[in-house]
């Protein structure tokens, strides 16, 4: 799918449906509006449907969404099993999404490829991408992947689970800490104004990727609060630790803390403070190689990078074009993350 495309289709969702949300003196709470806008924008590009979680909360596309990243005792083993022990996978069929959210996704998609086929429907979207490699590929398989079935399906579902929850949190992070200092929301509005003066109000894709101080801040956001507190690899090759005795043998899983990292005064003086001139040029000519990877690194990096920023930078630009955001007596200070949450998340909303 081209990112222009995404972009126009984002663009359409959050001018028809965000607008009435905001008002002066209005309390809301972040968490439920980011993930309520980031459902409605990733299932219209990834399943084609117009969901509507900002009037209707609870309908069901928002509802799988919210099961998936719930995180219990029986949801735990079935990731433990996945990464510790993979040999296990076809015998107990550990569910990464959980049975009830994977019969949910995997009827919704079917159902719509079936109407796409049916109807001639065409929208530009990852649907009728996934229709064309299924046409153009019947019956093979390169690498063990099957342009069939639930090889398929995962294909949307990643789309939908990667592009939801990154740019979810990652807004509604970056809005809680613009309310906490005024200041440097006031400079991003102003970068921003400037960026539409330039465009004549029109938000674009070069925009969006062009504007030097919102990447600061998403980038800052991203330091304090990554989708996830850690990285989980499984080591390529043999490797000896610096100045130990301890090999790592090639196939071991790896969990890594990237919460650890992020808040390492060592890299990042003062962790606590939200500074989005960490993350200036200059910063980062001086910064150490991989003391920062919200998305991870190298060839194995987050394929849904590219969109869940551009998600939340749409959505941020959005709110802060003609609005601004303050503490209220029900803001959460200082931030309180939940300890049994699978992603980094809010423990009060």
């Amino acid at each position: 799918i081209r990112i222009n495309r995404i972009i126009d289709i984002y663009k359409e969702f959050l001018t028809n449906e965000c607008p009435f949300l905001l008002g002066n003196g209005k309390i809301l709470e972040l968490k439920d509006l980011a993930a309520n806008v980031t459902t409605d924008m990733i299932s219209s590009t990834a399943f084609g449907l117009r969901v509507n979680s900002l009037a209707d909360p609870n309908n069901a596309f928002r509802s799988a969404g919210r099961k998936i990243f719930n995180f219990n005792f029986i949801r735990s083993l079935n990731f433990l099993t996945i990464f510790f022990f993979p040999q296990w996978v076809d015998y107990i069929h550990p569910k990464f999404f959980g049975a009830e959210a994977t019969r949910f996704f995997r009827n919704a998609f079917w159902d719509v490829i079936n109407h796409r086929i049916e109807s001639g429907e065409k929208r530009n979207d990852l649907i009728d991408l996934l229709i064309e490699l299924r046409k153009k590929h019947k019956g093979e398989e390169v690498d063990g992947f099957k342009f069939e079935g639930d090889d398929l399906l995962a294909q949307a579902a990643v789309f939908f689970t990667g592009g939801f929850e990154t740019s979810s949190t990652t807004t509604a992070f970056t809005l809680y800490e613009l309310a906490l200092n005024p200041e440097i929301q006031k400079t991003l509005r102003e970068k921003i104004h400037e960026a539409l003066e330039k465009t004549e109000g029109k938000i674009t894709y070069e925009m969006v990727t062009t504007l030097p101080y919102l990447d600061m801040v998403v980038s800052e956001t991203l330091r304090k609060y990554p989708p996830l507190g850690f990285l989980d690899r499984v080591a390529g090759a043999d490797y000896k630790v610096p100045n130990s005795d301890l090999v790592i043998e090639k196939g071991t899983p790896i969990y890594m803390s990237m919460l650890g990292m992020h808040y390492d005064p060592e890299y990042f003086p003062e962790p606590e403070k939200y500074d989005p001139l960490r993350f200036s040029d200059e910063a980062k000519r001086s910064k150490t190689p991989f003391t920062y990877f919200p998305f991870g690194e190298g060839p194995r990096i987050c394929i849904g990078m590219r969109l869940g920023l551009i998600q939340s930078k749409l959505a941020i630009i959005q709110f802060l074009k003609n609005h601004e955001f303050s503490v209220c007596e029900k803001t959460p200070i200082p931030m309180i993350l939940d300890p049994k949450g699978f992603t980094t998340t809010s423990k009060e909303g």
